[in-house]
């Protein structure tokens, strides 16, 4: 029975991994959870896994949270603020720790967790991103695995499994193209948030959503794929396929091609990360792919989906870079779900902050290097916003 620490149990990844707990209970226990602020769904959690330590990241909630769980016998031990999540990370003897936690708030936790020695299914894919200068170096000192958890890099993992050194030529991520995938260019300017939430194969959260719908998401993933698997930048390339059915593909030097396929079901590359190198039978739906129809591809539109081309740049300067990249894109996505900037605005505020960035961009950051363009450039995107709000910034 493998023991694993979850951060970010009330999410999305969150809570499909506790469902794959309790579907195998004699595969997997649960020694730690952490959550953001939703103490109802974090006590039911708690009530039905037992975990021996809990955090809830918002400060604030945790009387609440107490008095929740008053009448369970044995009280896990329970801690608050992000100091509290990082205990939780690095606690006891889970064996992996799942990070689910959205956004670079994930980045200190999954240090910690690298540090005690604890093996990382990583479904927060802004750890590499922003912190793979720093991550890389940890993960070869502490030697512990790193395994994906969201669909598209555990595919790619599952077509390397017995692959000989120096094998591989090209990446290729498959992209669904978001909820405007069929939309119009010129139909973008008065989409809601409503309707990029509305996502035609994924069931995920608000952020990613919206990272999906900008294709950042899929850019994003270009930078992950480069520290993940090592491949230089012109050698990942992404292709939409509307169907997701083709979670992505890898090319081998003879120019054969490796796909991996499943329903859109972010559990298998949650319970592969988890059980791996072992596969677990499940009862889930099989592929038909008579079901699943025609399976279609096409060249991304850059002119619509500015995001990828500012991902791939911001990869090949390295360095801090990619950091600031990430934090401008969350504070721009979170203005986007507030309803302080519209839906084009997202890649006019983060290329502002990437090109203000790219004189001081840091060529060998350590954490604190990062940590600071993450504040810097997440204040950044608040100045740009205010501007933008501003009716007559076009007459001055």
């Amino acid at each position: 029975m493998k023991a694993i620490t979850l951060l970010g149990s009330t999410g999305s990844i969150g809570t499909q991994t506790l469902d794959i707990v309790a579907q195998y209970p004699e595969q997997f226990r649960i020694v730690g959870l952490t959550a953001g602020r939703n103490v109802k769904l974090l006590a039911q959690q708690i009530r039905q896994f037992k975990p021996e330590i809990v955090a809830i990241c918002d400060e604030d909630k945790l009387q609440e949270l107490q008095e929740a769980i008053a009448d369970i016998d044995p009280q896990p031990i329970l801690l608050a603020g992000e100091s509290g999540v990082v205990e939780v990370a690095k606690y006891g003897d889970a064996e992996a720790v799942v990070t689910g936690i959205v956004g670079c708030a994930g980045l200190l936790p999954t240090i910690a967790a690298i540090e005690a020695g604890k093996d990382i299914a990583l479904a927060n894919k802004e750890t590499l991103i922003a912190g793979g200068p720093v991550v890389n170096p940890l993960i070869e000192k502490y030697g512990v695995k790193v395994l994906p958890a969201d669909s598209e890099h555990s595919a790619i993992f599952q077509c390397l499994q017995g692959l000989p050194a120096g094998g591989l030529r090209r990446i290729i991520l498959t992209a669904s193209g978001g909820s405007f995938r069929d939309l119009p260019i010129d139909k973008l300017a008065g989409v809601t948030v409503a309707d990029a939430l509305k996502h035609p194969n994924w069931s995920m959260g608000q952020k990613i959503t919206i990272d999906s719908a900008t294709l950042m998401n899929k850019g994003l993933e270009v930078i992950e794929a480069h520290y993940l698997f090592g491949m230089d930048y012109d050698d990942i390339d992404i292709v939409i396929h509307p169907q997701s059915i083709i979670h992505s593909l890898i090319e081998l030097q003879d120019t054969s091609v490796l796909a991996q396929l499943g329903w859109p079901d972010m559990r298998l590359p949650l319970l592969y990360a988890l059980s791996w190198p072992e596969r677990i039978p499940t009862d889930w739906p099989k592929l038909d792919l008579v079901k699943s129809g025609d399976l279609t591809f096409r060249e991304p539109d850059h002119k619509k989906y500015p995001c990828m081309q500012l991902a791939y740049a911001a990869g090949r300067a390295g360095g801090s870079m990619p950091a600031v990249l990430n934090a401008a894109n969350e504070q721009a996505v979170a203005l986007f779900l507030d309803e302080k900037i519209t839906f084009l605005d997202i890649p006019k505020l983060i290329e502002q902050v990437c090109d203000k960035h790219q004189a001081d961009n840091c060529e060998s950051p350590g954490l604190e290097d990062i940590l600071a363009a993450d504040q810097w450039a997440r204040l950044e995107v608040l100045a740009g916003s205010v501007e933008l709000g501003d009716p007559l910034r076009g007459l001055r």
